[in-house]
Order: structure tokens, then sequence, then C-alpha cells
């Protein structure tokens, strides 16, 4: 474990020689969304591959670089790019940019995702507030010797996603898209999409979207006493709710249509908190 947080230090040493000012809210960019990279003024870039100790994005879209600078003049970090279990990483090294961030001093992160919709009165293009999530499927992030340097063994999860940030949201939404939707997340491993059957089940235990990532780092930062909130995408209906072939290109051209509501909403978002 020590070993570990040498390797963790080293990382945030080689952060902070690179940026003068470290911000307090951290924006983690799903599939297709990258996009609100492009809005952030006076950046400064770091390659994953370029710090010590840090993953690689492997997957198409994911351009793998941590970027400091402004949105609408707020100081934010953003990945444009996160991992996945899916990728062959442990879910330890999938979560290692959120411990990071808490050392880095980040107070609020927000989670994005592209997500298949479970709920029949979602469409491909809505975007949903994460109220909740359903991950006993894989296994657990925090599992093995508990970091006291980050949080208690035990956590309490009922308000894993900020609930005061979910209502600043609803209000967003509804200010800037006239409407929000809201629903339970589920974390699959990936990375084959879901059988038909696996998304009844789902819905059966009240899923409304499902996707193969998030939850880790939502479970890590709420264990690190980052506040968390997340949007998700719909990008394709799940398999089963509609006969649609899914694929991973349908999924990130969904994105990009959704992606100027979905700038308006966190830049907006990020100025209320």
């Amino acid at each position: 474990m020590n070993n570990y947080i040498n390797e963790m230090m080293e990382s945030v040493n080689f952060i902070k020689d690179k940026v003068k000012k470290i911000p307090k809210i951290a924006i983690v960019l799903g599939s297709g969304l990258g996009s609100l990279a492009d809005d952030i003024k006076n950046k400064v870039i770091i390659n994953y591959k370029d710090i010590p100790n840090f993953p690689v994005s492997t997957v198409v879209g994911h351009k793998g670089e941590l970027i400091f600078g402004t949105l609408d003049k707020i100081p934010v970090i953003a990945m444009n790019g996160r991992f996945h279990y899916y990728e062959g990483y442990d879910l330890q090294k999938v979560t290692y940019p959120i411990r990071i961030f808490k050392l880095l001093g980040i107070e609020t992160i927000i989670l994005t995702n592209a997500a298949g919709g479970i709920n029949e009165n979602f469409k491909k293009g809505d975007l949903m507030i994460i109220r909740d999530q359903l991950s006993f499927f894989a296994e657990s992030v925090l599992r093995g010797p508990n970091m006291e340097e980050f949080g208690e063994r035990f956590i309490d999860m009922s308000n894993l996603y900020n609930k005061e940030y979910i209502n600043i949201l609803k209000d967003v939404m509804n200010d800037i898209i006239g409407e929000y939707k809201e629903g339970v997340y589920a974390y699959m491993k990936g990375p084959t999409y879901e059988t038909p059957a696996e998304i009844k089940a789902l819905k059966i235990l009240g899923a409304d979207a499902v996707g193969m990532s998030t939850v880790p780092e939502a479970v890590v930062a709420h264990h690190s006493s980052i506040k968390v909130v997340g949007i998700s995408c719909i990008t394709n209906m799940a398999a089963g709710v509609t006969n649609e072939i899914l694929t991973h290109e349908d999924v990130k051209k969904t994105a990009l249509k959704a992606e100027e509501n979905f700038k308006k909403i966190v830049k907006e978002f990020i100025k209320r908190i």
C-alpha cells in the first residue's frame, strides 16, 4: 500500500510542476462528449502517457489527456478520456485518476458517460441526471485493504450522488432545455453490450440506463469525500428495448448531436455550485 501511495505522489508532484493553480472542480468526459474540452480557455494539457504511473486510454474517441484551464472563467480539470475495466485494467488503475484528484485538492467531480436507455420514456439524445446506481454485478472498487488516507472502511452510500447538486442540475436543465430526466444508472463490465435478457433483468431491478463506466469512479470519489454529480447521455436504446444493432460509432454520433445542450448545462451548473 505504501508503494501505491508513493506512485500516486509521483503523479501528483509531476502535475503540480506543470500547473500553477489547481482547480477545485474536475470533469470526466464520456464517449462522444469530449468537445467540451475545446471550450476550455488558458489550457495546460498533459498527456496521460507523460504522467508517471498514469494509465493510458485505449478506447477510440478518448484522447487521453488532462486539461487544466477555465470554463467561463471558472477553473476546472477535464479528463478527456477515461479508463474502463474491460480494457484490462484492474479497478484500482481504472480509478487511479480519482485518487490523484483527491490528492490535488479536488472537491467536486462531474462524471459523464454515454449510456444505453432502458427506460422507455427516454429517447436517443436525452441527458439523464444520475440519481443512483446499480453495481452489484461487478466487484467492488474498494475491495482489498482499505486506504485509510482517503476514507473509512465502510461508507454510507445513500448520498453517493449529491442531492444538493442533483437539485441544482434539475433547475439548470429546466432553464436550458425546458425539462430534465433523472434515473438509476446500471454498471456492467463490458466490453459486450448487454443481452436483451440482461436488460430485462436490469429494468426489473429499477435501472433506467446502462453503461460500462462511472460507477467505480463515483464510489472512489465518494470514499474520498469528493462531491459527485453524474450525467448520462442516452446514445442508444438498450438491447431488447428496440431492434437496432448497437455500435460504438452510433454511440459517438448521438453524443455529438447532444453536445451543445450538454456543454451549456455543464457550464451553467459549475456557475451555480
